[in-house]
């Protein structure tokens, strides 16, 4: 690709002393020729701090989508950068309904148990995509020992009309199970959709990208993104310089990305970063939230209510349930 780019037929025979003299790997120059061949990328569009919050028995977050400022950026309702250590930490036994909720640990060990009988301990690199459809009750609460803290994502997908009532199910990857590629400084780590040529095996109701980057310093990553998608970037750690305006985004912050293009343009400088760069289709229908119960109508919202307080139509388990993993908390 990169020799019809750049060379007529009669020159060929001089890429292998044109890539050498440039330290051009073969996955770099074929970067480098779709560059020359006019990548369009997305830019920066609002960009937003997360400041750290509190949030269920003794844990701490930091909130980038589900922010006032970033409220229902469809069709994601919430993306939280979780941390806590020691005892009284945790999110003892609560529902859900109308969404999928998916759980990245990045340091630590989680516990989950539900009313269905399944439960098991997630670490680092786990990944847990849970479709809580028409209704979950579960706890989650960490697995440390003395001077360990717990550190991770939890990503909420909204579910179209047509799926929220799904039965429940659960896709679990060990972190050895995670697909994982390094091309030329930047390493991919694909929870869902695709980079750098690998593809990872969780399959999503409502069309996701959710991608782990790890960029070395004065690195260079071009990541397509379906044009009809919408997509944001949550900076974890160190910094990085996005789209052709170079705009710098430091740890902890949220930038979504313009419309349209062929994917986005990352850069880093002089120091490491890592980051999630995630994308979805947009679902378009109205979004009633309160709390843990995402619907389309005050209406739908109401009757979860009742099947929740009743033991109905999903939550027939809940009255008569309550975890162990969430009695010291309960």
């Amino acid at each position: 690709a990169f020799a019809q780019c750049m060379f007529t037929k009669g020159a060929t025979r001089l890429l292998p002393l044109l890539l050498a003299a440039c330290h051009f790997s073969p996955a770099r120059a074929t970067q480098t020729c779709a560059g020359i061949m006019a990548f369009k990328t997305r830019n920066p569009d609002i960009k937003v701090l997360s400041v750290e919050q509190a949030e269920g028995a003794g844990a701490r977050v930091r909130r980038s989508i589900g922010r006032p400022e970033l409220r229902n950026f469809d069709p994601f309702l919430m993306l939280d950068e979780f941390s806590g250590s020691g005892d009284g930490f945790g999110f003892p036994d609560h529902p859900h309904r109308g969404f999928e909720t998916v759980t990245y640990m990045l340091e630590g060990k989680f516990q989950h148990e539900d009313f269905m009988g399944h439960k098991g301990t997630i670490g680092p690199g786990d990944l847990q995509w849970m479709t809580a459809g028409r209704g979950i009750v579960h706890a989650e609460m960490p697995e440390l020992l003395p001077g360990e803290r717990a550190h991770g994502l939890q990503l909420w997908v909204n579910l179209a009309a047509k799926n929220k009532m799904v039965a429940p199910r659960y896709q679990e990857l060990p972190a050895s199970q995670v697909p994982r590629a390094t091309v030329d400084g930047v390493t991919a780590i694909v929870i869902a959709g695709e980079a750098l040529g690998i593809q990872s095996p969780v399959q999503t109701l409502t069309p996701t990208h959710y991608l782990h980057f790890l960029m070395e310093p004065n690195s260079r990553l071009e990541q397509k993104i379906p044009a009809d998608m919408n997509a944001f970037i949550y900076v974890l750690k160190g910094s990085i310089e996005v789209g052709e305006t170079n705009t710098h985004c430091e740890a902890h912050h949220t930038i979504t990305l313009t419309p349209g293009g062929d994917g986005v343009l990352v850069r880093t400088t002089d120091g490491p970063s890592s980051f999630v760069l995630l994308a979805g289709a947009p679902l378009g229908e109205p979004v009633v939230q309160h709390g843990p119960f995402v619907m389309n109508t005050a209406q739908e919202i109401q009757q979860t209510f009742m099947d929740y307080s009743r033991g109905t139509n999903g939550f027939e388990a809940a009255r008569a349930w309550s975890s162990k993993i969430g009695e010291p908390l309960m």
